[in-house]
C-alpha cells in the first residue's frame, strides 16, 4: 500500500490486559460460546463484558497481515472474532489462538459471501481488510483480468460484506465499519491505475456511507496505510519475493501490528466519536511516490 497525510497515534497505557483465551477446536462449526465470554472480559471500553454483552468484530482478508494482526488486536480487546478467507487452515490456527471463529470467505463470491454471513451471530465491529493489487502495467498496457481482479476484490467485496452486515450493525445499537483503503485511494501515480482506481472507488463506497446513515447508531471509519510490509506486494508482483523486497528496501516501512493498533484505537473510542479517515504512514513516506531512502 502506498501515499499523503500522516496521523501518529499511540495507543501505549489505553490497552486492556490480554485475556486469557483457552485453546479449542476451531472449524466452521464452532459454536459461538467462548471462555472470554463465559468468564467476563474486557469490552471495547474496558469495562467488563458479560457472555450476553459480548461484542462481536468481523474481520475479512484475515488469513494473513493486517487482517490476522487486527484479529489479534480486536481479541485482546475483548471482541469474539468472526474471521473470514480463503486460506481456511491459516484461520484455524489463529482461530486456536485468539479464541475467535474461522469460516471460510472469498470477497469476489457472493454465495461465499452469502454463507459467511450466515455463520455471523452478531456484528459489532466490521474491518473490511480485504483487498490487494496485482500488476503494474501503464493503462495502454492494462491487463483487463487483473483489473477485473482488483475491483471484484477491492470494490464489490466491500459492497458485498457491508450491504450484508449493515442491518446486524445498526441493529446492535453502537455499530462501526471500518474499511481499509491506502494513500492510493488520495492520489494517483504512474503504473498503478488499476489499484489506485480500485481504491478510490472503495474509499467513495465508504465515504458514501457515512453520510447515508447519518442519525444512526453507526460509525465509519476509513483506514488509508502507506507503505506496509506484508504479502501485499508478493501478491502484486505475481510471487517475484525479489521485486517485493525492493519495495520497502531503505527504509523502514509500517508493521501490520502498526495498522491493527490504528484499527483497534477507532474501534474503541466512546460510541459518540466517529473518525472519519485516519491516514498513517512510515516516518520516511512524504506520498505515494516520494520517499527517503538510505543506501
Amino acid at each position: 500500500m502506498l501515499g499523503p497525510h500522516m496521523m501518529r497515534i499511540t495507543t501505549a497505557g489505553m490497552r486492556p490486559t490480554r485475556p486469557q483465551h483457552l485453546r479449542e477446536d476451531h472449524h466452521v462449526s464452532t459454536t459461538p460460546e467462548s471462555t472470554a465470554a463465559s468468564t467476563g472480559s474486557p469490552d471495547a471500553t474496558g469495562t467488563s463484558t458479560s457472555p450476553d454483552q459480548q461484542r462481536w468484530a468481523v474481520v475479512t482478508g484475515a488469513s494473513s497481515g493486517i487482517g490476522a494482526a487486527t484479529a489479534r488486536r480486536l481479541a485482546t480487546e475483548g471482541f469474539r472474532v468472526v474471521m473470514g478467507a480463503r486460506r481456511v487452515e491459516r484461520l484455524e490456527r489463529l482461530a486456536e489462538e485468539t479464541g475467535g471463529l474461522a469460516v471460510e470467505l472469498d470477497v469476489t463470491d457472493a454465495d461465499s459471501v452469502a454463507a459467511f454471513v450466515e455463520r455471523v451471530p452478531e456484528c459489532h465491529v466490521l474491518v473490511n481488510n480485504a483487498g490487494g493489487a496485482k500488476g503494474t502495467a501503464a493503462v495502454a498496457e492494462a491487463d483487463e483480468d487483473d483489473w477485473r481482479w482488483m475491483w471484484e476484490t477491492n470494490v464489490l467485496g466491500t459492497l458485498r460484506l457491508t450491504k450484508a452486515l449493515l442491518p446486524k450493525l445498526v441493529s446492535c445499537g453502537n455499530g462501526h465499519v471500518l474499511t481499509v483503503t491506502s494513500v492510493a485511494a488520495l492520489e494517483t501515480y504512474d503504473n498503478g491505475s488499476g489499484y489506485t482506481s480500485a481504491k478510490h472507488a472503495q474509499a467513495a463506497l465508504h465515504r458514501t456511507l457515512r453520510g447515508e446513515h447519518l442519525g444512526e447508531p453507526v460509525r465509519f471509519t476509513e483506514i488509508a496505510p502507506g507503505l506496509v510490509e506484508t504479502e501485499f506486494s508478493e501478491v502484486r508482483y505475481g510471487g517475484d519475493t525479489e521485486r517485493a523486497a525492493a519495495v520497502y528496501r531503505g527504509l523502514t516501512p509500517l508493521t501490520a501490528e502498526d495498522v491493527a493498533d490504528v484499527i483497534a484505537f477507532a474501534a474503541t473510542r466512546p460510541a459518540h466519536v466517529n473518525l472519519d479517515q485516519i491516514v498513517l504512514k512510515p516516518r520516511d513516506q512524504a506520498s505515494a511516490t516520494r520517499a527517503h531512502r538510505e543506501p
